[in-house]
């Protein structure tokens, strides 16, 4: 069993020992008598207890790849023939996915990283194409989420009058959900010819991604009934099912901020409103957040307006094709991959940018 209690490259510092300790008590605590009378109070553990599992794990899954490629090094050396070079080039590259997984689970050390991620796309500038692009990147981030075995549920959709949506809530659970997609917030635009148009002419279309936290519910954000105004209404949606037949959808104002926040994707009024209370919680404490950082960044200010200027990346395909980073640099012109769900080098870039401007600052 490895013991690494060395310093990262990146900065971070990993006690393999200490950790393993740290959950052979946590899952001690777990089994003694009458630990799970009150399984709600436990939810801060048990996130902690999966961060320490996906860390272990981790580690071990990196171990155990360099023991491979050590045995096929010396079995390259000793053999030197075309099947030994290319099993060690093969799991060269399986270590090197691995590595970047590690490194991955260093530099998402925050304290909400561990949380499920909420996660809300809206379209801007561009009109239908917009609402269109939007549809895309929810086809994008759910095909990321099922590469990773995430679970993924949908708390709101509201569909675009031709095409597309004109903005979706989701939240997706899984280790580190929060950590990895936190990076995403911002602008996202496409270029590309619009199927809307029959004159075949390029368009430029522009959606916003937020992504917040899933707080715990024992976290206390103090929202007064006050200061809130619910509206019922009927849900809107395509064919003829129940959920459009009552007035079961929930939106809730919360007046002090402006925030508003709506669910109806439930045929029941009172779990479209514990939905929709989650997230506005969410958006609260996600907002608190930003504002005790110091030196606040234009992370979020920036999304004013959804149009030019503001993206942090841009996905092109026409007149060539390619997805690029503005923040990180970071390019793949494997877009069809990226639409498809190929993110995590966007993802570790972002990761690695941060962690970069957060030691420089």
């Amino acid at each position: 069993m490895p013991c690494w209690n060395n310093t990262h490259p990146s900065g971070g510092a990993f006690d393999y020992d200490e950790l393993g300790e740290r959950l052979r008590e946590i899952e001690s605590v777990l089994s003694k008598p009458g630990a799970w009378d009150k399984p709600e109070l436990l939810t801060p553990v048990l996130r902690e207890k999966s961060g320490l599992e996906f860390r272990l794990g981790t580690y071990d899954t990196l171990s155990q790849a360099k023991a491979d490629v050590d045995d096929w090094l010396v079995l390259a050396q000793e053999d030197q023939s075309q099947d030994a070079l290319e099993a060690l080039e093969e799991y060269l590259g399986i270590f090197q996915t691995q590595l970047d997984e590690t490194e991955l689970s260093i530099l998402l050390s925050g304290p909400d990283d561990n949380t499920a991620a909420i996660l809300e796309i809206h379209p801007g500038a561009g009109g239908v194409d917009a609402q269109d692009w939007a549809e895309m990147l929810l086809r994008m981030y759910l095909r990321w989420a099922e590469s990773r075995s995430f679970q993924v549920d949908e708390l709101d959709r509201l569909y675009g009058d031709e095409a597309g949506i004109k903005s979706v809530t989701l939240q997706i659970t899984g280790p580190y959900a929060f950590g990895l997609l936190k990076g995403e917030a911002g602008i996202h635009r496409l270029i590309r010819i619009s199927p809307f148009d029959a004159s075949g002419r390029r368009h430029t279309a522009f959606a916003s991604v937020d992504v917040y936290p899933d707080i715990d519910t024992n976290i206390e954000i103090d929202v007064k009934e006050e200061d809130l105004r619910i509206d019922v209404f009927r849900a809107s949606g395509p064919g003829g099912q129940h959920v459009n037949r009552t007035n079961s959808a929930v939106r809730i104002t919360h007046n002090p901020s402006g925030i508003v926040v709506q669910c109806q994707n439930e045929k029941s009024q009172l779990k479209n409103k514990q939905h929709a209370m989650k997230v506005l919680k969410a958006r609260l404490y996600e907002r608190e957040i930003k504002e005790l950082e110091a030196g606040k960044k234009a992370d979020y200010a920036s999304k004013d307006a959804i149009a030019f200027g503001s993206q942090i990346r841009t996905y092109t395909l026409q007149p060539y094709r390619l997805v690029k980073d503005h923040r990180t640099g970071a390019e793949d012109s494997s877009v069809d991959a990226v639409l498809d769900g190929r993110l995590d080098g966007f993802l570790r870039a972002t990761l690695l940018f941060s962690h970069a401007e957060k030691k420089s600052s």
